[in-house]
């Protein structure tokens, strides 16, 4: 009886270690309120999982260029929206709709959807 309980209990602790790594953060901290739009180059696509990274180099109303960081969803719901890790590259001018984060910093959230080349075709074509 005394093992099969402390068989139980590991078993009962190694599930308890695998919930963090398994558990999933929200995007609580983006401001989907007070969505904005911004416009530069494509600085580096991550198409990795848990969610795909755009920077994209916007220069300020003042001429300074910062590195704006957006996340987005994981590969297979952008794939299922139309994005693939070859719809975006280094170079491409682009504006986007993001929600911006809640701090100020620079970055967001961003849906393929609301991603335009510079002449305003959608980088995701509508599906229809």
């Amino acid at each position: 009886m005394k093992s099969q309980f402390a068989a139980l209990l590991a078993g009962a602790a190694l599930a308890a270690m695998d919930a963090p790594a398994s558990a999933h953060h929200s995007f609580a901290m983006f401001d989907n309120l007070h969505p904005k739009e911004i416009s530069g180059t494509v600085k580096e696509f991550r198409f990795v999982s848990p969610h795909t990274i755009l920077i994209v180099t916007v220069k300020g109303e003042d001429g300074v260029e910062k590195d704006w960081i957006l996340e987005g969803g994981a590969p297979g719901l952008q794939v299922r929206e139309g994005l693939t890790s070859k719809s975006l590259k280094p170079g491409d001018e682009i504006t986007v709709t993001i929600n911006p984060l809640h701090s100020g910093a620079e970055g967001g959230s961003y849906a393929p959807a609301q991603v335009k080349f510079k002449d305003g075709r959608p980088v995701v074509q509508p599906k229809q």
